[in-house]
């Protein structure tokens, strides 16, 4: 049993399933990448996850305990942290107020916390004071991560992280996504840069219309032919 996993998910939005009998999970302090076409139900299945649309039928649990009920803030208090592709900074705020946003649940010390953020994306310690809004789009997703980072999370979901920036900062993003993991915390992340999120990743979905087409490791699923050919760009 992975350390958290939706299992067997079928849902969507009103009366349309996208999800059917999908199930993705991550252990502790691994990396699990979710892939496929658009339209393929990635973002879906990582919001289902977080409780961000109701299940017809399966389950989500973390750390063995089942919060398919609990709302979205509840498993943030839980130990899950979500950053959505979009909207995911306050632009009118500095970093540093950002950062203590993220802090919302907490009622202990933020200060050592946001030092750790500054050491891991040291940039946004030089522009703690300048409003979110002006940064570029790889500084603002390393805001993001560092807001959902506040909380302590177990478990850090990341909707398209990589999205619209270039492919020095996406590997930069990916190189600090692979230190986070490495302090103990899960990384659950829908990618549409899905051949180098798998050389990233210990756990590699593939979904196709909802479902589980292919679950593997990264580097099996690279090296699958028809996964290559199909889904990577031959």
């Amino acid at each position: 049993m992975s350390f958290l996993v939706g299992e067997n998910m079928t849902g969507g939005y009103g009366n349309a399933d996208i999800l059917h009998d999908c199930t993705i999970g991550v252990e502790k302090g691994e990396i699990a990448v979710i892939v496929g076409p658009n339209g393929a139900g990635k973002s879906t299945a990582m919001k289902a996850v977080f409780g961000m649309l109701n299940l017809r039928k399966g389950r989500v649990l973390l750390d063995g305990e089942d919060v398919t009920a609990l709302a979205p803030q509840a498993r943030v208090a839980k130990g899950m942290s979500f950053v959505p592709q979009v909207r995911n900074i306050f632009t009118s705020m500095t970093v540093q107020e950002n950062l203590e946003m993220g802090g919302f649940i907490r009622e202990d010390e933020l200060s050592g916390t946001i030092e750790q953020i500054y050491d891991l994306f040291p940039v946004l310690k030089e522009k703690r004071r300048q409003p979110a809004g002006e940064l570029s789009g790889g500084q603002r997703q390393q805001v993001a991560v560092g807001r959902a980072l506040m909380t302590n999370p177990k478990v850090l979901m990341l909707d398209e992280p990589t999205a619209g920036v270039s492919p020095i900062v996406m590997d930069e993003l990916f190189d600090r996504i692979i230190e986070i993991a490495r302090t103990g915390i899960s990384i659950l992340m829908v990618e549409q840069n899905a051949k180098q999120a798998l050389e990233i990743a210990d756990k590699g979905y593939v979904l196709v219309q909802g479902e589980n087409r292919f679950t593997d490791t990264g580097p099996a699923l690279i090296a699958d032919d028809e996964v290559r050919k199909t889904f990577l760009g031959g």
